[in-house]
Order: C-alpha cells, then structure tokens, then sequence
C-alpha cells in the first residue's frame, strides 16, 4: 500500500514518510514506531485457539468415561457444535466414530446395523485397540484397523486415548466399512463423469471462479480425505494470502493443464463440491461448509437443510428435494436454491450464525421481530432524539426520514465536530454501546464522501483502487467498564479501541473496490468480496490475532449498502458490536443492530446526495488522537 502523499494537506513525500513512521498507538502518539523494547501488551503463546485445544484435551482426558470424552472433544469442549466435528471425519473415521459411540451426522438408513453403538468389550477381551486425538487444527482423530498409530502422522494436541475395541465391533465396521466405502467410490466416479462431461471449458471455467473464490473470500479450510484445502495462512493450499493466483503450489492452478484422469480422488470431489456450493449461493456458501468434508453427500446435507429453511418462506417457487445424491441432480437443485435465495432475499432476513474455533458459519432466516427488537429500537431512538437535531420518530426509519427531510446539516459542523454526519455517526455508537449493553461498539465509513463521488463522476477507478487506510475511518466507542477487561487500564483500552478502529479501516478498505468495475488495477488490488447480511459471532477469540488481543468472545456484524452517485457500494457502512464476556447476543439483538445499522448507512447515503449537489462532507475525527482524548481523558 501505498503512502497518502500531500493528499488534501499539501504536505511533500518526505514529509508524508516522516509523519508514516510516528506510532499512531494512542499512547505513544509523538514517538517513532517501533522504538519500544518490546510489545507493550504481550499475549501468552497459547492464547486463543491453542489454549483452548489444551483445555479441551485435558477436560477429555479427566472425563469419567469414553462418551463423555468424545463429546468433550466433539464440541471442543461446549464451544462448537458436534456436527460440525462429525462432518470433518474421513470415511473409516466416520464409520469407526458410529460403531463405537453411535455419533454420526447421518440421518438413519433402513439397513443401518450400526445406526446406534456396539456394545464394547471386556477388558479381557479386547481384539484391537484404536485411539482417538485431537490435532493442531482442531480435528478429531480416530485409529483405525490398518493405520499406524496417530503420534506418527498426526501434530496432536497431547496424546491419545486408547479405544478398546471388541471382535463383534471390528466385525460391524468391516460390514459397515464396506458399504461407505462402495458408496464413496460410487460418489468419486459420478463426480469424474460430470466433469467429464462439463468439457475442457467448462471445467476451466470452475477452476478460474473457484481461484477466484479463495482469493476472495474470508478464510476457510475444508478436507477430502486426509487431504486439507485450505486459503488460511501459512497452511495454504490454495490461492490466498500466502499462494497467488497461478501458484504451483495451488491445488486448483496445478489442475489447469492435467487431464481428469489423472486428478486425485481427493481433487475430483474439491472441484466438484466447491463449484455446487457457489453456484447455490455464491462466494460465501464456501464458509458454510468450514470444517467439513467436501464429499456429494456432505454438500447434499447442506443443500438440503438450506432447502428445508427457504421452503418455510411464504410465496414464490417452492424447490423440490434433489432426486438423488448424483452430481447432476444437485446441481440442479444448487441452481435451484441461488434463484430462491435471490426470490426470498427482499421478504426475510437472512444471517449467519459463526463459530470462531473452527470458523464454521450457518445460514439462517431471522423470525419476525419481536418485543426485544422493538424495546431496544424504542431505546436507540430515545437517545437519538436528545442528541440530533430535528431526529423526531420512535422507530429508526422514521427518524431517518425526519433526517432526510432537511439534512443539509450533515454537511455542517455540529457540536464537537466538523460535520453533522461525523455527530450522528458518534451518536449512534455511543447510543448503540449503552442500548445493547456492549463492551464495545463502532462504525466505519470513508473519510471524504466529497473525494469519491469526484473519482466516481470521473470513472477513475484507479485512483479509488489506490486509496489508503487513512482514507476510511471507524468510530470505537467502549463503555466504560470495558476497561476492567484490560488491568483497569484507560491507557490500554484506548490503545485496544484504535486497534479495532484500524481493523475496521482495513475491512472498508478491503471491501470498497469489490464494488467497483473489474480493470486491470482493481483486479490486481487485494480484495473480498463485501458482505451483503449480518453475522453472530461465538467464541471468535480464537483464531484473530486482533479478537484474541482485545478479547472479543462475542460479536454482531451487520454490514450496509450505501448508494452513492447512483452506484450501490455493498458493505460500505456498519454497525459492530461486541463482548468480551458474559452472554452471546441473540437473534433479536442483531435485528435491532440491523435496523441500527440501516440508519447509519442512510445518513450516510443523505450526505452523499448532498455532496453530489456541490456540499463538502470530510470526516476528521476517529483517528488515533480523538480515541485517545474521549477514552483515556
């Protein structure tokens, strides 16, 4: 990225690098970066995922009994769901997994012999004894018949725990074993044959939009076999932050001129599974299968829950349950649920639900707004009233309407600040911090509306696509007990608060040119694609180096279109909110940030109008020093 030189200051280059290499941290403002001795705020090694794999294995290891501690290790100790675990386990391991404790993600077949558990062996009669783990990832393991011991294959969290296994277990997994197996070979041929017959363009059009994808979206990890496809750090095997597009190492680039012949089993049914689950809902489907195997009938279970859920949408053209679990049929009904999902997308609204440790989002469909949702708009509202001018209404959408009844004091300084929308957009977190009773709350944006609707007009797309993180802002805004949380220390929370404020500049930063025309300098740039519905967050102090720095266990994210220059910008505005301990938020909380949210970002597009009419609308405040004078006084 690039220094902002002179940018609106008419400062020169050098002076622009001098200012660059003095600390923005709140409390070290004036001195150089990087002149301390060391990290003003160390975080202990197993913080985050690491420690809670330690504490996980230790509670399996203490449990009374075996079920016990393949549940433990199932949820990750109570913090992810089991199915999420059971839909991670290779074949044999799955198998092994219902035989032996009856736990499966399966839905009972008629010939099911080990739909429910084989009673174990005596201590005196034990024919094998496998062993069950935990791994770096977060993975459960099990020893199987045939394989060698986990220690020498496996990074494990400790060590293993033996599973005694009795001669009528090992019999029941041969049988069972012997099915999944013909049943996985069946899946893997089917899946060669579609290929097949997409031709050579065809599957070099999935190749091309499934590098794409992993360029483009968030971080996942998802498995084949043994075999880990992953986009996240430096474990990659596809195209992401450590592997460009073209790299040798990428599994889908080192596909691109190998015949279908010759690609793995485990590749076959990546590309395969990868391009079903886009195609039912693009980019973002991907997360939903965080964790788990990529098989046809993992992606079948997953069509099908979404299916079930749009199903209870009133109207529009109901989608039939895919005929079979062949790659063609659901296709067809991957179609089917992206062309549903667009038909139900304006009548309810959609979320997903996240779990931090294994990264794993589900989709869901929010009910009706309730009391809750009502007391804590009624609220908000409240407090807007007494901090806005002319803001009348007892809703947000009909506060933002006496707003956009006469808003041209949002290109006005009012109070404390330069702009009426810089006021408004503080009102609102300040409000949204006590209402929702966050330890942290925040909203970001672009610093000069004035500035992009000028680079709009003159279609210059590069030039956005250069903008810097100083060119966006976020407003963090803690409430005053967060500091507890950080040795009661206002210094340290205000160092926190920017911390966040910055991450939230590089998400509007990363977001903005998703937007924009696919040029050459847009295409080159870093991006995701932006957001479009909120998300709950549980448990995301776990992999985030900046969540498990400010302890951020729970979270609502409930991102905005704002419309400028009559080009829609998805994920230009939001609304954080967060919570280092106590309860997770719920569903109604997040209906009521959305509606919060909703406000933020039509003010927003009100000033944008207004700067299309010749008003100047720059926000100047939320950087480092205004954190550091409201929260550390």
């Amino acid at each position: 990225m690039t220094v902002p030189a002179g940018r609106d200051t008419g400062t020169s280059r050098r002076a622009a690098l001098a200012k660059a290499r003095i600390s923005r941290r709140p409390s070290r403002l004036g001195q150089r970066a990087g002149a301390a001795a060391g990290p003003d705020y160390p975080v202990a090694d197993d913080a985050g995922f690491p420690g809670l794999l330690k504490r996980t294995w230790q509670r399996a290891l203490a449990a009374p009994g075996g079920d016990e501690a393949v549940d433990i290790l199932l949820t990750l100790d109570g913090h992810v769901p089991a199915d999420v675990q059971l839909r991670a386990l290779p074949a044999a391991e799955e198998t092994a997994l219902r035989v032996l404790y009856g736990r499966t993600w399966r839905e009972p077949e008629p010939q099911d012999a080990a739909g429910s558990r084989v009673a174990g062996p005596d201590p005196d009669a034990v024919a094998f004894s496998g062993e069950i783990g935990l791994n770096t990832s977060g993975r459960v393991l099990l020893r199987v018949p045939s394989q060698p011991p986990l220690s020498g294959r496996e990074d494990l969290v400790g060590g293993v725990l033996r599973v005694p296994w009795s001669a009528r277990q090992l019999e029941c997994y041969r049988a069972e074993s012997a099915r999944d197996t013909a049943r996985e070979a069946e899946a893997v041929g089917d899946a060669r044959r579609w290929l097949e017959n997409a031709g050579p363009a065809g599957r070099a059009g999935m190749l091309a939009l499934l590098t794409e994808a992993a360029r483009r979206t968030a971080p996942f990890a998802l498995y084949s076999g043994e075999r880990q496809y992953t986009n996240f750090r430096d474990r990659n095997t596809l195209t992401g932050k450590t592997l460009w597009p073209g790299h040798p190492d990428c599994a889908l680039s080192a596909l691109e001129r190998v015949p279908v012949d010759l690609w793995s089993d485990s590749d076959v049914l990546m590309v395969v599974c990868l391009t079903l689950l886009v195609r039912s809902a693009g980019f973002g489907r991907i997360e939903e299968a965080n964790g788990t195997q990529l098989t046809p009938g993992h992606v079948a279970h997953l069509l099908e829950r979404t299916r079930r859920a749009y199903e209870g949408v009133p109207g529009g053209t109901p989608v039939p349950p895919a005929a079979s679990q062949r790659v063609a049929d659901l296709a067809a009904l991957a179609e089917a649920i992206g062309r549903r999902r667009r038909e139900i997308t304006g009548r309810v609204q959609l979320y997903r639900e996240i779990h931090g440790p294994l990264m794993h989002k589900v989709e869901r469909i929010a009910g009706p707004p309730g009391e809750e949702v009502r007391r804590i708009e009624a609220e908000l509202c409240a407090r807007l009233c007494e901090g806005l001018p002319a803001a009348t209404g007892d809703t947000l959408a009909a506060l933002a309407d006496s707003i956009a009844a006469a808003p041209g004091w949002l290109a006005e300084p009012h109070g404390a600040f330069a702009t009426g929308l810089e006021s408004l957009v503080h009102t609102t977190v300040v409000a949204a911090t006590q209402a929702f009773g966050a330890d942290f709350a925040m909203s970001r944006g672009m610093r000069s509306l004035t500035a992009l609707v000028a680079a709009l007009r003159a279609e210059d797309w590069s030039t956005i696509a250069d903008w810097d993180l100083p060119d966006f802002f976020c407003c963090v805004v803690p409430a005053p007990h967060a500091r507890r949380y950080f040795g009661d220390s206002a210094a340290e929370l205000a160092d926190r608060a920017w911390a966040m404020s910055a991450r939230m500049q590089y998400n509007s930063w990363h977001f903005l040119v998703g937007n924009l025309p696919k040029t050459p300098e847009v295409v080159a740039r870093d991006y995701f694609v932006p957001p479009t519905i909120p998300d709950i967050a549980h448990h995301s102090d776990q992999h985030h180096h900046g969540h498990v720095a400010a302890k951020v266990r729970y979270s609502i994210r409930s991102p905005q279109d704002v419309e400028v220059l009559g080009r829609t910008f998805q994920g230009f505005a939001d609304l954080r909110l967060l919570r280092c301990e106590g309860r997770p938020f719920g569903e109604a909380e997040l209906l009521a940030a959305h509606r919060a949210s909703g406000f933020l970002a039509r003010a927003t597009g009100l000033a944008a109008a207004l700067v299309a009419g010749g008003a100047d609308v720059a926000v100047r405040a939320f950087d480092s020093q205004w954190h550091w004078d409201t929260i550390a006084g």
